[in-house]
Parts: C-alpha cells; structure tokens; sequence
C-alpha cells in the first residue's frame, strides 16, 4: 500500500531524508507528537489544517526542513493528511510514504517486492487536492511500464484558485517555493517505507536502485 500526500507531508519526508534525517517519525495527535520530539530531542514539524501551530517553528514545509538543522536527527510528523492517512492503515503488511519527488523510486521498489494486490491512497482527493489523485494515475502509470504525461495528470491542481493562492504565497507558513518542490518529480532516487517499532510508526529512505 501507498499513501500519497503531494503537498506536502511526504514531500516534507523526502526532503528531510535527503538532508540527512535519520528517519521520520508519523504521529497523528498533536500532543503525542510534542512528547516524542521532545523524547528524542527532535525537531518537530506539524500543522493542522494546513496552518502553522503557535510555538512550533518548523510547519509542514519542505522548504523550512531543508533551512532547519535537521541532519544526524529524526524528524517527528504531525499533519492533517498524510500522517493521519498512515496512521489509518498502520497494519498493512507492506507500506509506503508516496509523494512526486520520490514515484518513479517508489514504484521501483514496489515492482522489486513484487505484490499480488499494490493500493494506492490519495488521501487528498476529498479535500480538494487533486495532485494526490495525479500521483496516484503517474505511479499507476509506472507500476504498468508506461511514462505518464505528468503535465496533463496535474492539470485539475493547476486550474484551481488553491494553486494560485498557493504560488501568491497567500497561505500562512506555505512559502511559495514549497510548490516547485513538491512537484519536482522523481528527485530522489529512494522510496519511503513504514515500519513500526516501540516508538510508534518509523519512515526511512530506502534506495531502489
């Protein structure tokens, strides 16, 4: 199973791995999330409905985490969308973090494990964000051997007013650089699996090739 959460939890993840993350660490309520950063002396990125939280300076921005002293370190998670969505299906037998930056490396390694059955969960697509939907049909597309028009798939995210508020850098704690890289497919040559351990839920950068 794949949860997809473009813009911008596991963009977010991806991020942080590449800056040298040690792992990151998904939780979906707010105060567990506060107690296991301050347990393991992690920053701590969060937001709730997609604003910023009072008293937490990194939010949900892939842009702050690569300005943010997150290398040797675990970055804890807490978001409205995609950690929740992770949370939900913690028991899968096999599980992947998804989001642009990392399809092509995530579909790799799905195709290495080879599964009967691969799901995939969008789980912005009843809130209005369509480029979950559009990872979604590009990760369909590469799991079946083809190379999806990516451009035509983010269509429905570029006509809405969301995007233009977004590139306006008219949400608070949205820089308008999040966008560029959240969208930049395929840049990272790792996908994204979740475990459990007694911590709770563990994603760390697996290199597909």
């Amino acid at each position: 199973m794949v949860v997809i959460d473009v813009i911008r939890a596991f963009s977010v993840s991806a991020y942080a791995l590449s800056a040298g993350a040690t792992e990151c660490r998904l939780v979906a309520d707010l105060d567990e999330a506060r107690a296991l950063a301050a347990r393991l002396g992690a920053p701590l990125s969060a937001e709730i409905e997609g604003l910023p939280i009072e008293g937490i300076p990194l939010s949900n921005s892939p842009t702050q985490v690569l300005e943010a002293d997150v290398r040797g370190r675990p970055l804890v998670q807490r978001t409205s969308s995609g950690t929740q969505g992770i949370v939900a299906v913690a028991g899968a037998e096999r599980l992947y973090a998804g989001s642009l930056v990392v399809a092509a490396a995530t579909a790799r390694a799905i195709t290495a494990a080879a599964p009967e059955l691969v799901t995939l969960v969008a789980t912005g697509s009843d809130r209005g964000h369509p480029e979950d939907l559009a990872c979604a049909r590009y990760l369909e597309g590469l799991l079946a051997g083809c190379m999806p028009d990516l451009s035509s798939l983010l269509q429905p995210l570029y006509a809405t007013e969301r995007y233009r508020q977004l590139l306006a850098g008219e949400w608070p704690g949205f820089p308008m650089s999040d966008v560029e890289l959240c969208l930049a497919a395929d840049r990272f040559d790792f996908a994204m699996p979740v475990t459990r351990d007694d911590l709770g839920l563990r994603l760390i950068a697996a290199p597909s090739s």
